[in-house]
């Protein structure tokens, strides 16, 4: 079985609901995977916009997420440490955790939400920002999968 990731709460490159929206509640949506190399030690997890006007832009963070863990529900905590052990970093609107889909009005976006498989965990306070999260992956990662979501803003 290959890598995948999925959500029940949109379909793959689809329109992502409101509800994980800037326009609605702004809840990160749930998320599945599995199939990963069996020497995986821990998880981590980024949602990028890629199609932002200033370049690509981060919309969630999320390592050392536990290798037992195969599934976030659609309410995440928006605090730095997770009781799984799990760590959230600043995403580019300087707020820790999730912050959904919010393109400029009129246009269409495509959010990717990657999974890294990594073979050992980060150092607790090791991912700050965005900027630090793939040099902090890049040698210990084992596989990865991505899952993308639209999302067009009217308002």
């Amino acid at each position: 079985m290959a890598f995948e990731i999925a959500s029940t709460a949109f379909e793959y490159g689809f329109p992502i609901p409101v509800v994980h929206t800037c326009e609605g509640d702004d809840l990160s949506p749930l998320l599945r995977w599995g199939g990963e190399p069996k020497n995986t030690v821990t998880f981590a997890l980024i949602m990028e916009d890629p199609d932002a006007p200033g370049g690509t832009f981060c919309h969630w963070i999320m390592y050392n997420i536990p290798a037992d863990c195969h599934e976030l529900e659609k309410i995440i905590p928006i605090q730095k440490n997770l009781d799984n052990g799990a760590s959230q970093s600043k995403n580019d609107f300087g707020k820790i955790g999730y912050r959904g889909p919010c393109p400029p009005k009129g246009e269409e976006h495509r959010y990717f939400f990657k999974i890294f498989a990594l073979r050992k965990k980060l150092p607790r306070e090791s991912i700050g920002d965005a900027t630090e999260f793939y040099p902090a992956i890049k040698d210990l990662i084992l596989d990865q999968a991505e899952y993308m979501g639209k999302y067009y803003r009217k308002t």
